[in-house]
């Protein structure tokens, strides 16, 4: 992605000497640093403190970490499993693990295999963007949750990755971006890719959305997924949901951006995927303070799972498609 104040285009992270250098994630958009991953034990703990986040990104990081161990001194399933470990939501870990684990096994190059991955996910979400673009008309108002743009992704995006082509195309439009509580990766990272773009957006309150689409300020909702089960539900951030049926009840078209790597063939439905539950310190406190009676307690579900029913289409690398 292109950052405004190194005047240069930066991926999310890349492999360097035998570590994995990312952008740490937690600190934006107030500083712009990297975090450096020796081995693929500090990339899994990278994974799970945040550092690096959102499926696709997760997925090239979980790649790079085990080429790591197979450079290292690391076994194939102690390496796996500690990468694995790490978040257990997101499809493209997983996948990203299993293919590696496959070239370790045989006796391939998993360090140029990696390489690979990471840019089949980057050209995967280009042509997304591609694919995506022409759902965005002059005028319209696209409302989108999390962070799905390249933070998330190594560069382009997915949900993102439309609106990033649309502008270049020269299409004037604007994006309502949900803040995403508790880490609020809608108004620390999207707002700040956007605004690196120069693609108009405004910040709001997550229970902000449904108002503006009962409006009729909302023209389009597009959202990025952490696992797709073989029935078409999804998992993404908590919140989505709540989007998704909102969104068909105000007629407002509600797409998924995502790559293949992310559809989980041998997951039923969503009723089946494993939801993330962090710690309840996430939810009592803001920006590090407490904000809440210090005698009450929090859940922290991570994500949560729309039907199928709720998707107009899933815009992928081989077009958009949609579920029965």
């Amino acid at each position: 992605m292109y950052i405004k104040s190194m005047d240069r285009d930066v991926p999310a992270l890349w492999m360097e000497d035998g570590g994995v250098v990312m952008i740490d994630q937690r600190l934006l958009p107030g500083r712009t640093e990297f975090y450096r991953a020796k081995n693929a034990r500090e990339t899994a703990d990278a994974i799970q403190d945040m550092v690096v986040r959102g499926a696709p990104a997760i997925g090239a990081a979980g790649a790079l970490g085990m080429a790591q161990g197979w450079l290292g001194d690391g076994g194939l399933e102690e390496t796996a499993s500690v990468l694995g470990g790490s978040r257990p939501t997101a499809r493209d870990l997983f996948t990203a693990i299993e293919l590696m684990s496959a070239v370790w096994a045989g006796g391939g190059d998993v360090a140029s295999a990696a390489l690979d991955y990471v840019a089949e996910v980057v050209d995967a979400c280009r042509r997304i963007g591609e694919h995506g673009a022409p759902l965005i008309r002059d005028g319209c108002r696209v409302l989108t949750h999390c962070n799905a743009g390249a933070l998330a992704t190594v560069d382009w995006g997915t949900a993102l990755a439309p609106m990033r082509v649309a502008h270049r195309e020269g299409r004037h439009f604007s994006v309502w971006v949900d803040e995403t509580r508790p880490w609020l990766q809608g108004s620390r990272l999207t707002a700040w890719e956007l605004y690196q773009e120069g693609i108009e957006h405004a910040i709001i309150a997550d229970n902000a959305a449904g108002h503006y689409m009962h409006r009729g300020e909302v023209d389009l909702v597009i959202v990025g997924a952490d696992r797709v089960a073989a029935n078409g539900d999804f998992a993404n951030k908590i919140g989505t949901y709540e989007k998704a049926v909102v969104a068909r009840e105000n007629g407002i078209p509600f797409y998924v951006a995502v790559p293949e790597t992310t559809f989980d063939r041998r997951m039923p439905s969503g009723k089946d995927i494993h939801i993330e539950e962090r710690g309840p310190e996430e939810v009592l406190c803001f920006g590090g303070v407490g904000v809440a009676n210090a005698g009450s307690e929090a859940r922290n579900p991570v994500f949560d799972v729309t039907p199928a029913r709720y998707v107009t289409g899933y815009i992928t690398e081989r077009g958009i498609v949609k579920f029965p």
